[in-house]
């Protein structure tokens, strides 16, 4: 790693969990998230992560949910960032999942790269706050692999555990799965790998040796900014935003995802590391601009 090696930042926008109880900045319509996106832009965020809602803040699959956010979203920044879908959920088809991917056709889609336990566990209470079995099997993760290659989208591989990143491996050899990879390490979610400094150099020196590979950071609550300093200090990129975290460093909450864009903007240049501009952005992750897609 060079210091001046560039670091994308990228911003999860609103997740599907949480609501504006527990955080009022949560965008719901799609006039709220082109809001978001523009302050992501100008705060020097270049890749953008959607879950969709309905302007209610439901959480939703559908494809006009998330043709609406999209095209919102293009409107106000056009090219300046890249746009992710999530393809992660509990319970909902992967027909369903595929479908809006089908229909919307984004430049990047999220895919959980492995089953774990899914947990918050809560040390006040002494017990989960909520328990669940993520079931990621290697058949539907080779469907979502095999479409996202016949539409062009570029897969960004989220790792929960080491045993997640070896997963690349036999994809690679199956053919299914093309580099360079784009592959984000996922720390702080109970039942996945702890979120230390070490465990995160782990996760990256298992990639697959001898393939190009671009590999991040999304640091879960209160760790998303040791995580994201160990990241900067390692050469990873970095992910921040209200899907993952509500809180900057000094404990005031974000009163947008500009001001946690903002705080990674500057922690960034604090550690020598300097923002990939979109299309920098767009070559350490092998996707193609709009154009050419």
């Amino acid at each position: 790693m060079a210091l001046d090696d560039p670091v994308v930042i990228t911003c999860s926008i609103s997740g599907s969990l949480a609501n504006r109880d527990q955080c009022p900045a949560i965008p719901y319509t799609p006039e709220e998230y082109a809001a978001e996106a523009r302050r992501i832009v100008d705060e020097g965020g270049v890749h953008i992560h959607i879950h969709a809602r309905t302007p209610d803040g439901t959480p939703s699959y559908e494809i006009e949910d998330f043709q609406a956010i999209s095209d919102a979203i293009r409107a106000e920044v056009g090219d300046a960032a890249i746009v992710n879908f999530s393809t992660g959920a509990m319970g909902v088809t992967v027909e369903k999942r595929i479908a809006y991917l089908r229909a919307v056709r984004p430049e990047v889609a999220a895919l959980n790269m492995g089953s774990m336990n899914y947990a918050k566990y809560s040390e006040r209470r002494k017990s989960f706050v909520f328990s669940a079995v993520f079931a990621n099997p290697f058949d539907e993760i080779i469907e979502f692999l095999t479409v996202m290659k016949e539409l062009g989208i570029k897969p960004e591989h989220e790792c929960f555990d080491v045993g997640h990143v070896g997963s690349l491996a036999p994809l690679l050899d199956m053919g299914v799965l093309e580099p360079p990879l784009h592959v984000d390490f996922v720390m702080g979610v109970t039942g996945g790998v702890p979120p230390t400094a070490r465990n995160l150099a782990v996760m990256a020196d298992n990639l697959p040796e001898g393939v190009q590979a671009h590999w991040g950071v999304i640091g879960i609550s209160r760790v998303q900014w040791p995580m994201v300093a160990a990241a900067l200090t390692l050469g990873g990129s970095i992910r921040v935003g209200l899907e993952d975290n509500f809180y900057l460093p000094d404990g005031e909450m974000a009163r947008s995802n500009g001001d946690l864009i903002a705080k990674a903007r500057q922690m960034a240049v604090d550690a020598g590391r300097r923002p990939a501009t979109v299309e920098e952005a767009r070559a350490l992750l092998g996707v193609p601009t709009r154009a050419a897609a």
